[in-house]
């Protein structure tokens, strides 16, 4: 199916957003297809995890459009963007669990807290996801007990417990070794895959993550840059993308050679 034909999830049109003096987005736009991977990149400061908390309505934008499902969230009620919010899922960066529950707790809660399932049907949902997970076993244990890797699979289920629509990640491999990162991603696949959401992903792991992508966006000087295939982002003549690519992947295609069997399982 090409894009054409994909429904349109999420949308910024014609986006401005300014914390007092400083613009941080000016003019963005960036749609978000169904079942596609986009994944965002960019210098720090540059309004990447703020372009994600306009798309989850946590922040309004002070000119332009957010549509969310053919709804704009920046000029809605917050009754009506709770709704719409049913079909986000969202992985922290720190993954956000909360200390004083159990694994089994913290991935329920959005179920307990947004919907009206019965006990029997919140624990088979937790259950499913805990082994999707390979988490099978955890779920009397508290955060403080999982390594890095653990928790962020924790965090994925409890992300995907809703069976959302679209999943935001902000920067999901922070703090996790290649090898870790190598399995987050694979469970990114393997997910995605399997309940067909569309990603959107903020990430510093480039050009690892240009695996897992349908679109990379640059953002770059308040500018959003490309929204184009991994490739044509790496071969892009706009000097933004080009310098970018320079400082932070190098020679072109080099990556494909240093990710040799990197993805082999997918």
């Amino acid at each position: 199916m090409s894009n054409v034909e994909k429904e349109k999830v999420v949308e910024l049109i014609h986006v401005d957003k300014a914390f007092g003096d400083q613009i941080v987005l000016e003019d963005v736009n960036l749609p978000i297809y169904e079942g596609t991977t986009t994944v965002i990149v960019g210098p720090s400061g540059t309004g990447k995890s703020v372009t994600l908390k306009l798309m989850m309505g946590l922040m309004r934008p002070d000119s332009g459009q957010v549509i969310a499902f053919g709804h704009d969230i920046s000029n809605i009620s917050n009754k009506e963007l709770r709704k719409i919010r049913m079909n986000f899922g969202v992985l922290f960066q720190n993954v956000a669990l909360f200390d004083s529950m159990n694994i089994f707790d913290n991935i329920a809660l959005p179920l307990r807290e947004r919907t009206d399932a019965t006990e029997d049907d919140i624990r088979r949902n937790v259950q499913e996801k805990l082994e999707m997970m390979d988490l099978t076993g955890a779920d009397k244990k508290f955060p403080a007990q999982l390594s890095g890797g653990m928790l962020k699979r924790a965090g994925l289920a409890r992300a995907l417990v809703l069976d959302p629509r679209i999943v935001f990640f902000d920067e999901p491999t922070t703090g996790l070794d290649a090898n870790k990162s190598a399995e987050i991603y694979r469970l990114f696949h393997h997910t995605q895959s399997e309940l067909n959401y569309s990603a959107v992903i903020v990430s510093h792991d480039v050009p690892k993550i240009f695996k897992l992508s349908d679109f990379v966006v640059l953002l770059a000087e308040k500018k959003l840059h490309g929204c184009v295939s991994p490739e044509d982002f790496q071969l892009s003549d706009n000097p933004a993308i080009r310098l970018y690519v320079e400082k932070n992947i190098g020679p072109i295609y080099s990556s494909l050679i240093e990710e040799a069997g990197f993805y082999e399982t997918f």
